[in-house]
């Protein structure tokens, strides 16, 4: 349980099946039970972007699964609020493996929800999960303008819907997250390396890191994660909560990781140096949802290249805590009491641009 296999290399289908043959997850398990493949599919973006799950991979998955007899697989995900998941399932080549393989796509913001409680907090989450004997969970190592990374743990808030995806961001996203994981626990994951954008969720800024990330334990597959992105565990609030409820166990120096080709070269000799955000100080975020907040940073990133924000004199407000305040400038439908807002759930990164400028 506390070691990780690793696959360097471009070939992602190929990689996957390699990895899913030297671990055997599936040994001695019953052929009829019901298995959940759970991608990022965030937003409707090619995986070349950074910012979904490749689908080579889990048709890699795919392909081992049914050559050793398991066919009762389903696909399932809910992407961010503001984006279709059926749009995401064709836009990223979902639709072409779900006909190829007869693989049912469950889009879960159709889904009706189940209410669970741990420690207290209530928390509401998709019916179709507590269905599944076997979930596997197939997040993008990459980086979130709001936790500063997204890997297994956060991953799974896409089974939950739109509405408590955005009352997570009310209760601060770390405990939410890391209690969720205390409630649905993953039996595999394999993580997403090939190219993932190491500083927005929403991608567009890939980097090769050429590499696919097999594990049972979603702590230690994000710990991995804040490594690789230039980030320290104890940076990452909920990968440290999720522990302390008994998710798992975090990197430590005597992990064993391993890589499955003899002649590869070093499995963790890849560190993303973080760039300096200056800009992200005109933000006063207050409970933004991460598709709102994302394309302010996004805009905002982008607006900095060019030396516009140094003309911006005033905080931008953005998140659900504005509801009926009245403020000078706000990004988001919920800023709309203000002077000057920025309307949309979300605004698109090329409205706000817009808005800016002019």
């Amino acid at each position: 349980m506390s070691k990780l296999y690793i696959a360097t290399g471009t070939q992602p289908k190929k990689m996957t099946i390699d990895l899913l043959e030297r671990i055997n997850p599936i040994k001695g398990k019953n052929k009829e039970i019901k298995i959940g493949i759970k991608p990022n599919l965030v937003c409707a973006s090619p995986a070349e972007e950074g910012a979904t799950t490749h689908p080579e991979i889990i048709e890699g998955i795919i392909i081992y699964l049914t050559s050793n007899g398991f066919n009762n697989i389903k696909i399932i995900e809910g992407a961010w609020v503001g984006d279709s998941t059926k749009r995401a399932y064709k836009v990223c080549g979902y639709e072409e493996i779900s006909k190829k393989y007869d693989i049912p796509l469950i889009d879960l913001k159709d889904d009706m929800f189940v209410t669970k409680s741990y420690k207290g907090m209530e928390l509401n989450i998709c019916k179709t999960v507590f269905g599944l004997d076997f979930l596997i969970n197939v997040p993008l190592i990459k980086g979130h303008c709001q936790t500063k990374i997204t890997c297994a743990l956060k991953n799974l808030k896409g089974i939950i819907p739109d509405t408590e995806k955005r009352r997570f961001h009310t209760m601060g996203l770390h405990k939410p997250i890391a209690y969720l994981n205390a409630i649905i626990r993953q039996d595999l994951i394999i993580a997403d390396g090939i190219c993932p954008d190491p500083y927005f969720e929403e991608g567009g800024r890939p980097k090769k890191l050429n590499r696919i990330v097999a594990g049972f334990d979603p702590v230690l597959m994000d710990s991995y994660a804040a490594k690789i992105l230039g980030y320290k565990t104890e940076d990452i609030k909920y990968i440290g909560l999720a522990e302390s409820e008994g998710v798992g166990k975090t990197l430590e120096s005597d992990t064993e990781i391993v890589n499955i080709y003899e002649n590869a070269s070093a499995a963790d000799d890849i560190t993303i140096v973080q760039k300096e955000k200056k800009y992200l100080n005109m933000i006063e975020q207050a409970d933004a949802c991460s598709a709102c907040y994302s394309n302010l940073v996004n805009a905002l990133e982008r607006l900095d290249e060019s030396g516009f924000t140094e003309n911006i004199a005033d905080q931008i407000c953005i998140g659900q805590a504005y509801r009926g305040y009245k403020g000078i400038l706000g990004v988001g439908d919920c800023t709309s009491c203000f002077e000057k807002y920025m309307p949309g759930c979300p605004p698109s990164v090329d409205d706000i641009i817009k808005f800016f400028t002019e």
